[in-house]
């Protein structure tokens, strides 16, 4: 099965940065900086921050949908994030070493199906879950935090 996985689109995002700690926290956002080379995933680019690197830590509603299935969670948006080249048939890096909850949506937001992938194994398991024709998208989280990683959809 055919899939494309994106980033989230920078322009949202790019305010932020010129906003002071003061207005990030009225609208519950932080100002953090990467202390190692992994951990810090950006939602934009798909790669982690490197240590040293600005980036924003705020909630995102990933699935904005009128079902009970309607999810958000804190992400992080590098402040250098250039927006991903989309992902055919391929796991960005943000994937590698990471285990992800996979999360099959019909169109209308209605979840259809889910499963786990283990570090490595996000290839498969979106095959595995994109088959029926009711579940045109995917949206997969880290499983550990729980955080948005990225939407999958059918190609």
């Amino acid at each position: 099965m055919s899939y494309v996985i994106s980033g989230l689109p920078v322009a949202p995002f790019a305010p932020l940065f010129e906003m002071d700690d003061a207005a990030l926290a009225a609208l519950g956002a932080l100002r953090r900086r990467a202390d190692a080379d992994r951990g810090f995933p950006c939602r934009v680019s798909l790669v982690d921050a490197k240590a040293g690197e600005e980036l924003i830590l705020l909630h995102y509603v990933s699935h904005d949908v009128a079902t009970p299935f309607r999810s958000g969670y804190a992400i992080y948006v590098r402040a250098q994030a250039q927006e991903a080249t989309p992902y055919g048939d391929a796991t960005p890096p943000v994937f590698e070493g990471r285990a992800l909850a996979l999360h099959g949506s019909a169109a209308g937001g209605m979840l259809r199906g889910a499963t786990l992938a283990a570090p490595r194994e996000a290839d498969p398991a979106i095959a595995a879950l994109l088959p029926p024709a009711e579940i045109p998208y995917i949206h997969a989280h880290n499983a550990a935090y729980g955080c948005f990683a990225a939407r999958i959809d059918r190609n």
